[in-house]
């Protein structure tokens, strides 16, 4: 079986239709490609489409959002440039949220409680830095969490 083909049959497809499809994203894996050269998932599910739908030629994929490398979870793609727009409306008006679990190692000063940073980001090394005050450049990032579970020795986290 060729690395394509394995690759296309591996996704953890969750949902399709004729204009989106959601995909398990493994920890590690890329959404978009970037200077590492690695292979994103991008590449991974047009492949798919392209395999699943026999189509010959280049196969339109649309990046709705992404995920951090180290990050699992779904990501959603929209497979016609009609579709894109729509979805990325429904992120920038908030319609759609983002949810992560996290486990942490320290428990949180409070059950449950709002961040509100100001992220500026280092092209040279791909990095974020969060600062309690706006610097210049930087993004406000407003982040909720809520303690769903304590365990043993981490705790689970909403955000």
């Amino acid at each position: 079986m060729s690395k394509v083909l394995s690759n296309a049959t591996n996704l953890q497809v969750l949902y399709e239709d004729n204009h989106i499809i959601v995909v398990n994203k493994r920890a590690g894996d890329i959404v978009q490609g970037d200077k590492t050269g690695d292979k994103p998932l991008s590449d991974v599910v047009k492949e798919y489409i392209a395999i699943k739908y026999n189509k010959p030629g280049n196969v339109y994929l649309g990046t709705v959002h992404r995920l951090d490398r180290p990050t699992t979870g779904l990501v959603i793609f929209s497979k016609t440039s009609k579709a894109l727009p729509r979805l990325n409306k429904l992120f920038v008006s908030k319609d759609i949220a983002k949810t992560y679990w996290a486990l942490v190692k320290n428990k949180p000063k409070k059950e449950a409680d709002t961040l509100i940073h100001y992220l500026k980001k280092n092209p040279k090394n791909n990095k974020s830095t969060a600062h309690i005050k706006e610097v210049p450049d930087s993004k406000k990032a407003i982040l909720h969490y809520k303690t769903l579970k304590a365990l043993d020795n981490y705790y689970l986290l909403e955000v």
